[in-house]
């Protein structure tokens, strides 16, 4: 009974040990963070901080009804998202075999053995053989007791390495539906691009009738009849690159939803819909709202765990061992008489002597500390880099619009004085096809303003970590 007592108190004082750790205290890498963004223009709305803010659907806000099907079934498609998600599993499955050190492993066992012992043997009675059965039934124990934190570091580091693999699934999530829409606007932006050249190559085709028919007439020269036919040729070769440029895009979205580029196809629509403005919050904000910088913080946690890890090196391990079961030489297994029991041993091992291993090992946990925190620190600055680069490019690409805008129509004016001239003999051809050409860039750029504005929209997602409330 005493060996008993004495057994369960070394478990106990064993456990009141195991409060001792050697991490480091833990404290966010510093960041110096401003007060607000500086390129967000006079009248913007900033959002309040609202880390529990919705970050699906955000491709709602675009009203395009193709677009939300698409994102939909980013989920249940994406290769890409399937390996994240796994990559997760695999995370938490590390943790769950990490907290299972804490626990003593206990094991069972059982055999039946019979046996013939040699007359000739040492200190036999009598000079007799013998020959007997072996039964034994039976269970052991063995607990490395945590005094010294090893095994709750390393569960600290698994838990923070498996908060940052789901992390790092909303990024690949978020990325890849980003990736997404980013691509589904470029696509729409050479439909209105292929509808562009539509028009221009009937404009053209009337163009040319007109040129040619003045030319039977005697009224217009070959040389305005070649311009006319190569500005209708160039239009209708433009077209083929177009349906090209859209074909890879369309491709494109094929494989970010999981689907062979073979068997799928997004109908044509030239419509360009509006680009959102999404409220930017403040700096401070986005330390909450970013999947990539989640997970570069608590990966800077697993590498100050892990140097308690390293450290714990240095001192003993302690483990507790006990078994106990039945064992007889007849059918009376289960019986009193035939058990056995053992507490121990308790054991105590330290490494005296190792070259300085143990000591490179902690080094090299502080340098990969220090590394994850440069990360950290890293992605936090192309974080707001990030955000202040779609802020400025969203002003500027609206105020470039609204300037292209004006280009375009006059463009189109001189275009159309431009005919009209050549049309009542005030001017040769090569004034239309001059104009032709300007208006046609000018239309050109106003399309590829307004597409990139949507692209920037899109990615301001992105670089504000998915939130569409700030």
């Amino acid at each position: 009974m005493r060996s008993t007592e004495r057994a369960v108190s070394a478990f106990a004082l064993a456990a009141l040990l195991s409060g001792c750790s050697l991490a480091p205290d833990y404290h966010r890498p510093a960041v110096a963070t401003p007060a607000a963004y500086k390129e967000v223009p006079e009248g913007w709305s900033v959002a309040a901080p609202a880390a529990d803010a919705p970050r699906a659907a955000w491709w709602d806000v675009f009203g395009d009804p193709v677009l939300t099907g698409l994102e939909n079934r980013i989920e249940a498609g994406s290769p890409s998202l399937a390996a994240a998600v796994a990559r997760y599993d695999e995370a938490r499955g590390a943790l769950h075999e990490a907290r299972a050190d804490l626990f003593p492993e206990i094991g069972v066992g059982g055999s039946a053995a019979r046996d013939r012992v040699s007359a000739n043997r040492p200190l036999s009675p009598n000079g007799q053989a013998g020959t007997y059965n072996d039964y034994k039934a039976g269970a052991s124990m063995i607990w490395e007791i945590d005094l010294f934190g090893r095994i709750r570091n390393s569960i600290k580091a698994s838990h923070a390495e498996a908060q940052a693999s789901a992390a790092d699934v909303a990024g690949v999530r978020l990325g890849l539906q980003t990736s997404l829409a980013t691509a589904y606007f470029q696509m729409r932006g050479l439909d209105a691009r292929e509808g562009l050249l539509r028009q221009t190559v009937e404009a053209y085709q009337r163009a040319y009738d007109l040129t040619n028919a003045r030319h039977e007439g005697g009224a217009a020269s070959g040389l305005d009849t070649n311009r006319a036919r190569t500005q209708l040729a160039s239009a209708k070769a433009e077209l083929f690159e177009v349906h090209a440029q859209r074909a890879a895009f369309e491709h494109a979205i094929a494989v970010l939803v999981g689907e062979p580029a073979s068997s799928f196809t997004v109908a044509p629509d030239p419509a360009l819909g509006t680009a959102p403005t999404f409220p930017t919050g403040t700096p401070s904000t986005l330390l909450q709202r970013r999947p990539d910088i989640d997970a570069a913080e608590r990966r800077v946690a697993a590498a100050n765990s892990r140097i308690g890890v390293a450290r714990a090196a240095f001192f003993p391990t302690l483990t507790l061992g006990g078994g106990g079961g039945w064992e007889t030489t007849g059918p009376n297994l289960l019986s009193t008489a035939s058990s056995f029991w053992a507490l121990g041993p308790a054991s105590a091992a330290l490494t005296v002597f190792d070259g300085g291993a143990r000591a490179a090992r902690v080094r090299i946990s502080r340098a990969e500390f220090r590394e994850a925190s440069a990360n950290y620190k890293q992605t936090v600055l192309n974080a707001f880099r990030e955000v202040e680069d779609d802020i400025a490019r969203d002003r500027d690409l609206r105020l470039e619009e609204r300037e292209q805008a004006e280009a375009v129509a006059a463009a189109e004016r001189t275009r159309d004085l431009a005919l009209t001239r050549y049309r009542d003999g005030a001017s040769d051809y090569l004034e239309v096809v001059t104009a032709q050409t300007a208006a046609l860039d000018a239309e050109r750029a106003l399309l590829d303003l307004h597409t990139r504005q949507l692209t920037t929209s899109v990615d301001s997602v992105r670089a504000l970590g998915g939130s569409i409330t700030g």
